[in-house]
């Protein structure tokens, strides 16, 4: 009995600490209402010592909370906060990762940076100015603080397990082990106790989080821009961060098929005539119908087009062969390319340095075999644009609809519009502001969605 007691008290003093933490946070930082509100705390002694969360129930050891307060009373509201941004930037919504550790490090530097940014006293802690000491010597690594550049650089620099081991006690702020369970194993685990129901049971439950947690990223980034703005002070990596969250993600494939022009192909259509008189046919001439069905189809489909590569040295190697291979993946596909086709892949810098004209699959295949880039000077899109224009007053289009222009960005470009659809494609990292005319259009990838 005495027990019992003992962990009730326990219970009701953890549970009371935690609320304190949230109200100190709903008082300071108003447009965190949303995000401090949208999971169930669910004390569990018996499945972890520390504090989990998986974008809809947090759990917490009692004693580890009493634990936290009485070593720093500022510790709890900062692991709390820490654990709240976790979800904001959707950390918890994971994809296949080739190094488990170094994600939840870099998921925990990018929130404890944000954290430290903010400059609230009563998120202090030890590790503090530990913290801000080995950020100072990072930042300058990667010009975007994200979990997912800080994952991508230490990835490239192969990161010790030392180093990841150091760094992680250093930058810790809760556990990250519901990220990477099913629901199911969840379950058999008891992690909600009598709160199980609310525990969901399909990879959608993740989803419909990972969207409610979208918006309220976008809405805090809203009302953190807003704030900044009318203080006259930087939002700081907090916004940074959810900029990065509530990036537009662009579909590649389908911003090619924009391009597309409508031609005929001999294919059945069954959306061109009326099945009545068909079936009547049937049934009245015995098997003899009506009408047939036409056997062609209007669909928007490639014939001509142009490639064009900036050979500049920011532009050139592995990047450039992999948007050729995925543009090339785009054109073959059967809904997009012509049996025939008059393709153009114009290698160019500040003058054309190569045009290789593709007309079937098989010159396109032996193009991506042999392919060698050309040039590495200066960048200047005037002499691709009269070289194209040239080749269209020459008929060797029968009807151009669209020009795509992998590039860095930064060049001359001409001041009237062509006469045909222009777009220049950038893959950039850190999502630079990139300035084209007004007639041209302009699409900035990520090497993942290449």
């Amino acid at each position: 009995m005495a027990d019992d007691a003992k962990k009730k008290k326990t219970e009701k003093i953890a549970a009371e600490i935690l609320q304190m933490s949230k109200n100190k946070l709903l008082v300071n930082m108003r447009f965190m209402d949303m995000s401090l509100n949208q999971f169930v705390i669910c004390p569990n002694s018996e499945s972890t010592s520390c504090t989990a969360c998986d974008g809809s129930i947090y759990i917490y050891d009692p004693v580890h909370i009493l634990t936290a307060y009485r070593l720093e009373e500022n510790l709890p509201v900062r692991n709390f906060l820490h654990t709240v941004l976790h979800c904001v930037f959707k950390h918890f919504f994971v994809n296949t990762l080739v190094n488990r550790d170094l994600w939840d490090l870099a998921c925990d530097i990018a929130v404890e940076s944000a954290i430290n940014d903010l400059k609230l006293p009563y998120l202090n802690i030890l590790k503090t100015d530990q913290q801000i000491q080995f950020f100072e010597g990072f930042k300058n690594k990667i010009k975007t603080v994200s979990a997912e550049k800080i994952y991508s650089y230490f990835l490239d620099k192969r990161l010790p397990d030392e180093s990841i081991k150091r760094l992680s006690a250093l930058f810790k702020g809760d556990s990250h082990f519901l990220w990477y369970l099913t629901e199911e194993q969840k379950a058999r685990l008891n992690l909600y106790g009598s709160l199980a129901e609310v525990s969901g049971t399909s990879e959608a439950k993740m989803i419909l989080i990972a969207e409610r947690w979208s918006l309220i990223a976008l809405r805090m980034q809203t009302e953190l821009e807003t704030f900044a703005k009318r203080r006259g002070t930087q939002a700081g990596l907090l916004t940074q961060n959810l900029k990065e969250v509530n990036r537009e993600r662009y579909n590649y494939t389908e911003f090619l098929r924009k391009f597309a022009v409508r031609g005929e192909i001999m294919k059945i259509n069954p959306e061109e005539f009326d099945y009545n008189y068909y079936t009547y046919g049937l049934k009245l001439y015995d098997n003899m119908p009506l009408i047939e069905p036409l056997e062609y189809k209007d669909v928007k489909r490639i014939r001509d087009f142009v490639i064009a590569i900036d050979t500049s040295g920011s532009t050139s190697g592995e990047l450039v062969q992999t948007f050729v291979q995925k543009t090339y993946n785009v054109l073959k596909s059967s809904e997009s390319f012509f049996t025939k086709i008059n393709l153009h892949i114009i290698q160019c810098d500040a003058a054309i340095q190569e045009d290789v004209k593709i007309t079937t699959q098989r010159e396109f295949d032996d193009y991506l075999k042999n392919m060698k880039l050309h040039g590495m000077g200066g960048t200047d899109f005037r002499p691709l644009f009269s070289y194209v224009n040239s080749l269209v007053d020459c008929d060797e289009f029968d009807n151009l609809k669209g020009l795509i222009y992998f590039t860095d960005g930064y060049g001359e470009f001409p001041s009237k519009k062509p006469p045909y659809d222009a777009a220049f494609v950038f893959i950039d990292d850190e999502c630079n502001n990139y300035k084209v005319p007004s007639w041209a259009i302009k699409l900035v990838l990520r090497k993942d969605e290449i």
